[in-house]
């Protein structure tokens, strides 16, 4: 396992742990810059069979700690969003700009927000079936709950945050880790190369 591969392993663990109750305000997680730099540094595979089953372990604690059931419908369209942002990362590369990462992780926050929104307008009752009724539902919400715009806030701040820390420290890993010099080629192969320089015929 490359170094870089191992670093960022140990940072998702470290982000996970940002979902303990009561350690961050409300929407004011990790979990979007956790899936998003996954899907980067993570190799295609890794990232799909890692941070999902992640993700899932700690809904089943944190529901457990609620005493709320661990399986409930409103965590589809959460994992259909965590999906998305999955494939996102995975359309940017390790060696992409600061800048262009943390964009990428913004852009995976609104997706987010954008798609668990539209799900809720279409199964709360709450909601007029129209246009107004789902402008309602990205901004002002449900009467007596706060309002979904304070939440997109927090979501947006956190993972800008989250991101810009885990992107920056990598960028930091990459460039204070030593590169690795090219093995020296061996004498067969030394001998092999001056034959076939040897036979190759000289262009007159």
């Amino acid at each position: 396992m490359k170094k870089e591969t191992l670093w960022a392993i140990l940072l998702m663990m470290g982000l996970a742990l940002t979902r303990w109750p009561g350690l961050m305000p409300a929407n004011f997680s990790a979990v979007h810059a956790l899936i998003f730099c996954a899907a980067v540094y993570f190799p295609r595979r890794l990232a799909w069979c890692l941070i999902l089953p992640l993700l899932f372990l700690t809904d089943i604690l944190l529901s457990l700690h609620y005493g709320a059931a661990v399986l409930n419908p409103y965590i589809l369209p959460n994992y259909l969003s965590y999906a998305c942002i999955l494939w996102l990362g995975q359309q940017f590369s390790a060696g992409s700009s600061f800048i262009k990462l943390l964009g990428g992780g913004l852009l995976g926050a609104i997706l987010f927000y954008l798609l668990t929104n539209t799900v809720s307008f279409f199964q709360d009752p709450a909601y007029a079936k129209s246009f107004a009724g789902w402008l309602q539902a990205l901004t002002l919400g449900v009467p007596g709950l706060p309002p979904t715009w304070m939440f997109f806030r927090n979501s947006l701040m956190s993972t800008g945050l989250f991101t810009g820390l885990f992107v920056g420290a990598m960028k930091a890993v990459e460039h204070f880790s030593p590169q690795e010099e090219p093995e020296p080629a061996s004498e067969e192969e030394e001998e092999s190369e001056q034959k076939a320089q040897e036979t190759t015929p000289q262009e007159s």
